[in-house]
């Protein structure tokens, strides 16, 4: 490839492929029609010497190599975008495509505030909120999968407090709320102390992004001894919320998400009989977008919707 006759907008369409994953969407960000887009796209495979992406049904994939050079690309934009544009970030004149991953319930809370401000500043930027299946998002922040994560990581935090200095990601609380106990109204518990005895010998709903059989609750209960049987594992809270309103299953819910549930009217919440730690709602990003105008003024926003939670 010869790098002095390549076309620098050929890259822009390469950042924003790989982050829209739709020629389509590609050709909004820039400001070009879709089939300059895709004529884009054939011009950087000439200038590269192979295929980036192949069609499939779900869209343009990247190839593996495709998915190593993303990252570096998408740096060393940002770095030439911060020497030429040192002015920082206008949300109402710079377009912008930002990708945040977390949970179905932060989603819930946290999208209304975040396009109200959008609608507000009257911003250009796009926001693509992904769906998590691990709490540990280092991986996708790391390899540019994500720009911000959001949710309660706890290993996640301690292995970035641990590098202290060194940690290629950085972290900012935006919420404490602690773990409850979540049954429907009429549950055979209902009005009964909930003892340890009793929350054991119950059938219940486990929250499990990943699929696995095990949580924090179980941990717990190991902890003490104890074991409790679960008879459903679920990936997201809005599921948890309506299979506990149609049957007797109990689960743990931290108690700011259950009216995320869309079903906080037709369940009760009580204390659990043993202890959680708390849950720190934190969002995590990689230290390359630190100093980023545009992911500072996404953090901002993103603060600010936090204050909203209760």
């Amino acid at each position: 490839m010869n790098f002095r006759t390549l076309d620098l907008n050929l890259l822009r369409v390469f950042d924003v492929l790989m982050a829209e994953g739709n020629l389509t969407r590609a050709a909004e960000t820039p400001a070009m029609t879709q089939p300059a887009a895709s004529h884009a796209l054939k011009r950087l495979h000439a200038a590269v010497g192979e295929k980036l992406f192949v069609r499939s049904a779900f869209g343009m994939q990247p190839t593996a190599r495709t998915e190593l050079l993303w990252p570096q690309v998408r740096d060393a934009l940002r770095s030439l975008r911060r020497a030429l544009a040192p002015e920082g970030f206008d949300p109402k004149t710079d377009a912008a495509s930002l990708r945040l991953a977390m949970a179905d319930a932060v989603a819930a809370l946290l999208a209304p505030p975040l396009v109200a401000a959008l609608q507000a500043q009257q911003a250009r930027a796009t926001l693509r909120m992904l769906p998590l299946t691990t709490r540990d998002p280092r991986r996708l922040l790391q390899q540019a999968e994500a720009d911000l994560a959001i949710g309660h990581f706890p290993e996640a935090i301690t292995a970035i407090m641990a590098d202290g200095a060194q940690a290629s990601l950085r972290h900012l609380r935006l919420h404490l709320t602690h773990y409850v106990c979540v049954r429907r109204r009429g549950h055979p518990l209902a009005g009964l102390p909930l003892t340890l005895a009793a929350y054991c010998a119950a059938d219940h709903l486990l929250v499990s992004f990943s699929g696995g059989p095990h949580g924090l609750v179980d941990q717990a209960l190991a902890a003490l001894g104890l074991q409790r049987r679960v008879a459903l594992t679920v990936n997201q809270f809005f599921t948890a919320g309506r299979v506990v309103t149609q049957s007797d299953l109990l689960t743990v819910l931290p108690a700011s998400f259950v009216a995320a549930t869309g079903f906080q009217d037709d369940v009760v919440a009580c204390e659990l009989p043993f202890d959680l730690a708390p849950v720190s709602v934190q969002m995590l990003w990689p230290l390359r977008l630190d100093a980023e105008p545009e992911h500072r003024w996404l953090r901002a926003l993103v603060g600010d919707a936090g204050l909203s939670i209760s």
